[in-house]
């Protein structure tokens, strides 16, 4: 039942809360959003298990005229509450909070939330606490306006590989920073001591278009893309810690790796990891056509001639 608009919590601003009860933490722990009492005043809680369940959770959201939405579940949750919520409020998105309940929580690491926030602490950071902005990642294909997914972290090539590695990791009990550790250790143990014909090395050939440029025609080992500033285990694959969306493409097969792999991910910028195949860039934009997948925030999409955008500024409240 949507409570009544004129009915406010001192000091609380509206809030609905969309909790995914199969995260990681929900679902060892119970969701966080259960200890707020069902009757607090200006709170609107759901737990949709299906996409038109979540579109209609957050119709009811917008239609009560919340100021503060609140996703209790990991990167995935994330990704699938901004995509559609950004079709259904438009412009008038609402403020928003992550509860770092999954089993990969880069966001909201970026962010500087906890590990252990909870819904509780939530809703106070809503009423008291400060306020920071991160553009989301947005994929379009063809000749779309609109994005057909929202989120943080974008890759192909390699980094589909080494997805499918974290998630055997968090079969095996590894998760968040620890999991990106041993993916990363494995995937270039993989690439390393492999031979000519490892798929690891060989890469994909994929045509890619920077901004307005021009389009190249390239085998590449990785291409990884993110509008976030600090990655688990403080890796830092695109440089300094800057805004915008930014970009690591690397050639196939990847040269000098047992050198590179320690200064990228330590953020050198030092000339020889270009002229070695290992580019950065800043762009607002681009294009790529691969035959194989991506991954945007852990789950793998169809390949096809997709773009990657810089989305607008997203306000999420912090401690």
């Amino acid at each position: 039942m949507v409570p009544d608009r004129g009915a406010r919590r001192a000091g609380h601003p509206r809030t609905g809360i969309i909790s995914n009860s199969r995260s990681h933490r929900n679902r060892t722990r119970g969701a966080e959003a259960a200890v707020v009492p069902a009757d607090t005043p200006n709170l609107l809680y759901r737990g949709p298990r299906t996409h038109p369940a979540l579109a209609q959770a957050l119709r009811e959201f917008r239609d009560a005229g919340i100021e503060l939405l609140v996703v209790d579940g990991g990167d995935g949750t994330v990704r699938d509450v901004l995509t559609c919520a950004q079709e259904i409020f438009g412009e008038a998105l609402p403020r928003l909070a992550v509860v770092p309940s999954g089993k990969t929580n880069a966001l909201a690491l970026d962010l500087g939330i906890p590990n252990d926030w909870t819904v509780q602490d939530a809703l106070e950071a809503g009423a008291h606490g400060g306020v920071r902005a991160r553009a989301s990642v947005e994929i379009l294909r063809g000749d779309a306006s609109k994005p057909e997914l929202c989120g943080f972290l974008f890759g192909a090539g390699a980094f589909v590989r080494a997805t499918e590695l974290a998630q055997r990791t968090h079969k095996a009990g590894a998760f968040n920073s620890f999991a990106v550790g041993i993916s990363l250790f494995w995937g270039v143990a993989q690439t390393m001591f492999g031979g000519h014909a490892n798929e690891w090395r060989a890469g994909e050939p994929m045509r890619l278009q920077l901004d307005q440029g021009a389009p190249i025609d390239k085998t590449f080992y990785i291409l990884f893309s993110s509008t976030l500033e600090r990655l688990p285990l403080r890796l830092k694959p695109f440089g300094h810690e800057r805004a915008g969306l930014k970009m690591l493409a690397v050639d196939a097969p990847p040269r000098r790796l047992s050198r590179a792999v320690p200064a990228l991910l330590r953020g050198s910028e030092a000339a020889w990891l270009e002229q070695s195949g290992y580019r950065r860039h800043d762009v607002q934009s681009f294009t790529v056509t691969l035959e194989g997948g991506f991954i945007l925030d852990g789950e793998l999409y169809d390949g096809g001639t997709i773009t990657v955008r810089q989305g607008r500024p997203l306000q999420f409240v912090t401690p």
